[in-house]
């Protein structure tokens, strides 16, 4: 890559500056410190001035496990060097990131096709908005996605190397820092570690690239190894805390003590599609009401079970919080419909909610409205998410269309595996947010550099 910079410097320093322009927009314009941002930070503020990995109460804090230790850590490493609670340096740390990210992008089409498509690679990456207002949000989305990137690309570096087993190590350590921000950064294990299973089973020596068989099978174990290491720190004080193995984080980010509403989260499941249910019932509880106008009419299989709804919704709106005998009662609502429709419960809702996340305009950071097809805000945001909501099925039309061309070469099937696999899994939860997507962007704009190649070019290099 830095020989490929040095060739086209010009177009890179200009390509460069653009995308510092771009996320230097979105960081100054509209930096987004959600509620989310807040319990990063003042767990990192905790661990700072208490030394605890902690939440603070009304007297004291109290250690927790309902995050994982990495995005703390970025947060605590900056609040000691720029200031106590200074979001605007770590988003700016981020925008830094996010370039990284656009190189490491680019790396990636460039073993797998040619120094065109690289810098094809990385202006659509460094252009891309959806990266930009990520690196503008105090979330974990900028640091995955780079980990993401540089685990993949180191992946791939060592699947061309001749048994260089430190490209393995570096792949294992970048997942294993990606588990350390979110425990689904574990798909990326599973990914290449499936995908040199399937290159030791199915394919014969010679067309197995540079490395040996007892080759791979070292690389895999020295990923997850090195992936799994980071995690020991962590799983070993929540051993000496809390008394329990917990080498991640709770699905629900949950204390060990809190009561987690699961009849309700599947009574959820049963009908949710789209991400403004998220916003407007999902995230509602605890603490706000629900309109039950705001359900769809998807929610409800009859007039009955509508009353039915209607009168739990009331009875949740007395008290903002679901009960065990609310839950129960949610529960049973949740048995009713899936008997009712089992297909719309385990394939075509999920199905929908990862359309919904692929394919939704991305403005979830932005001041648009999260009802989009309604067309009744203001006209500068109703532009906004028309343009944002196409240049997204632009990204995605130009890498299924790359992937065509791509003509599913071997290497290919490591990012293809990953893409599957993070979509496969996001199927199984019930709140479709289209960040959990964003992992896969990288994938999506190495393929759309594919169109970029000359057709005198091969299209994809022959190695796995």
């Amino acid at each position: 890559m830095r020989e490929l910079v040095r060739q086209h410097f010009r177009f890179f320093v200009a390509a460069t500056l653009a995308a510092l322009a771009l996320r230097l927009f979105f960081v100054l314009r509209f930096p987004a410190v959600v509620s989310d941002s807040l319990v990063y930070g003042d767990i990192a503020k905790n661990w700072l001035q208490h030394g605890i990995f902690g939440i603070s109460g009304i007297n004291d804090v109290t250690p927790t496990y309902i995050r994982l230790p990495g995005y703390p850590a970025f947060l605590a490493l900056v609040f000691a060097i720029f200031g106590m609670e200074n979001y605007r340096a770590a988003l700016m740390v981020q925008l830094f990131v996010d370039i990284g990210t656009c190189f490491l992008i680019a790396d990636v089409a460039r073993r797998l096709m040619s120094s065109r498509a690289a810098r094809a690679a990385f202006i659509l990456a460094a252009l891309c908005p959806f990266l930009a207002t990520y690196a503008a949000a105090a979330l974990t989305e900028t640091w995955e996605i780079f980990l993401t990137a540089l685990a993949l690309d180191l992946a791939l570096a060592g699947l061309a190397s001749k048994g260089q087993m430190r490209l393995w190590l570096g792949s294992g350590l970048a997942i294993g820092g990606a588990i350390l921000l979110r425990p689904d950064g574990g798909l990326l294990l599973a990914a290449i570690e499936f995908y040199l299973l399937i290159l030791l089973v199915a394919w014969p020596r010679q067309s197995a690239g540079s490395l040996s068989h007892s080759a791979m099978v070292k690389a895999g174990l020295i990923v997850a190894l090195a992936a799994f290491v980071p995690l020991i720190p962590w799983t070993l004080r929540n051993l000496h805390t809390f008394h329990e193995f917990q080498p991640l984080a709770p699905r629900y980010a949950n204390e060990a003590d809190d009561f987690v509403p699961r009849g309700f989260n599947r009574w959820v499941k049963t009908w949710m599609a789209d991400y403004v249910s998220v916003e407007e019932v999902y995230w509602a509880v605890p603490g706000s009401p629900i309109d039950v106008d705001n359900l769809p009419t998807r929610a409800f299989d009859s007039d009955d079970q509508g009353d039915q709804t209607e009168r739990l919704l009331g009875d949740y709106n007395k008290v903002l919080h679901v009960t065990p005998d609310l839950d129960a009662r949610f529960a049973a609502l949740a048995a009713q419909r899936i008997q009712h429709s089992r297909g719309r419960y385990y394939v075509w809702l999920p199905l929908l909610r990862v359309a919904d996340m692929w394919l939704r305009p991305r403005t979830e950071m932005l001041p648009c409205n999260t009802r989009w097809w309604e067309f009744d805000e203001q006209l500068k945001w109703l532009a906004v998410g028309i343009a944002v909501g196409i240049l997204n099925l632009l990204y995605i039309g130009a890498g299924l269309f790359g992937l065509v061309r791509a003509r599913f070469a071997p290497s290919l099937g490591l990012l293809l595996g990953f893409v599957l696999l993070r979509s496969a899994f996001l199927a199984t939860l019930e709140n479709p947010e289209p960040r959990y997507t964003m992992e896969c962007y990288p994938v999506v704009i190495v393929l759309a550099s594919a169109l970029f190649q000359r057709p005198t070019s091969e299209a994809f290099r022959r190695s796995p």
